[in-house]
């Protein structure tokens, strides 16, 4: 199971993450709802962007991953469960520590193997096998007319750093792929690969001006 801790409110987030009972709040369905902890029983639960788990809720979070067991919204049974916790953030969660951000008793009780992925900057070699993959998977005849290119399209695809990932590599290649037109020749592709990550650079290098006039 996962969940993205930023993309749901505060006021939803509970409710979620450890169920509600019937009448826990107003529009709270008749038979309740078991939380992702209950779903995730003798499984793993993904804790996507636990760098944006509000402060407020961090102590009830830790609570129930140091006892392994819960209560409903509303609810006053004590339910047990046995789940694997993941968790994953691009912020410095040491820091949000040290800022008051974020509670150093849950940092520590997370932190039991840390694993740094770098950026997809410093997998250079990673760029085209992924762009490759992406690219097959709308469009296999457009894959291997690029793959006969690769000396050509590798070189314009490390010019940029790729600061959004691996997602915005996919993202790329969704708007690579809607701007070619029909029939394009290989030319007119690599073309417009590079025109398209011209545009990146450019808009990259903007942002970062702009991030360091202030």
């Amino acid at each position: 199971m996962a969940v993205n801790c930023s993309a749901i409110s505060e006021s939803l987030l509970e409710s979620e993450l450890f169920g509600y009972d019937e009448g826990a709040f107003t529009g709270a369905r008749k038979s309740g709802k078991p939380g992702l902890f209950e779903l995730a029983d003798h499984g793993s639960l993904f804790l996507d962007e636990i760098g944006e788990f509000p402060l407020p809720l961090q102590g009830k979070l830790l609570r129930v991953i140091q006892e392994q067991q819960l209560m409903h919204v509303g609810g006053s049974k004590v339910i047990r469960f046995n789940t694997r916790i993941m968790s994953a953030t691009n912020r410095n969660l040491w820091q949000l520590v040290q800022s008051g951000n974020f509670r150093g008793d849950l940092y520590y009780r997370l932190n039991v193997l840390e694993l740094t992925l770098p950026p997809l900057r410093e997998l250079s070699e990673d760029i085209f096998p992924l762009f490759f993959r992406f690219i097959t998977e709308r469009d296999s005849g457009e894959a291997t007319q690029l793959t006969e290119y690769r000396s050509l399209v590798e070189p314009i695809l490390h010019t940029y750093s790729w600061p959004g990932n691996i997602r915005e590599l996919e993202n790329f290649v969704s708007v690579f792929r809607n701007s070619l037109e029909e029939n394009s020749t290989a030319e007119e592709k690599l073309s417009l690969l590079k025109e398209e990550i011209s545009f990146r650079r450019q808009r990259l290098a903007m942002y970062q001006e702009k991030i360091s006039a202030t």
